[in-house]
């Protein structure tokens, strides 16, 4: 028998039926698309350093994490499709950013937790 799970049944029901209200005035499969976008590694990179430089052109993106433009733009595509991030056209350059200060603090929580858990090792 495993020690991570219940060996008996016991629910506790002003527990489950508050979570379960709260849960039905949000909506869940909106945010597991953020996670979903968030889930790839050329994407956090992009949004890292999105959330160090503000603002940075598809080809500096592209130097960033070590990729074609042509994959850039179709990683910041997603982002921007997912409203994690937003672009601007200035001439013949399109420079991207996160949509907004939310999505910065969710990646530099992200990565602020991961350091933590260096620390701990």
């Amino acid at each position: 028998m495993t020690k991570d799970i219940c060996e008996v049944t016991c629910i506790n029901e002003e527990k489950v039926t508050r979570a379960k209200n709260n849960l039905a005035e949000q909506n869940p499969m909106e945010v597991a698309k953020v996670f979903k976008a968030l889930s790839d590694n050329t994407r956090v990179k992009i949004a890292y350093a999105l959330s160090v430089e503000d603002e940075l052109c598809v080809c500096d993106i592209a130097n960033i994490v070590g990729a074609t433009t042509a994959t850039a733009s179709h990683h910041l595509r997603l982002l921007k499709n997912l409203g994690l991030a937003k672009y601007r056209k200035e001439g013949k350059l399109v420079f991207y950013s996160l949509d907004d200060e939310h999505v910065k603090k969710l990646i530099e929580l992200a990565f602020e937790h991961q350091m933590e858990g260096m620390k701990i090792e």
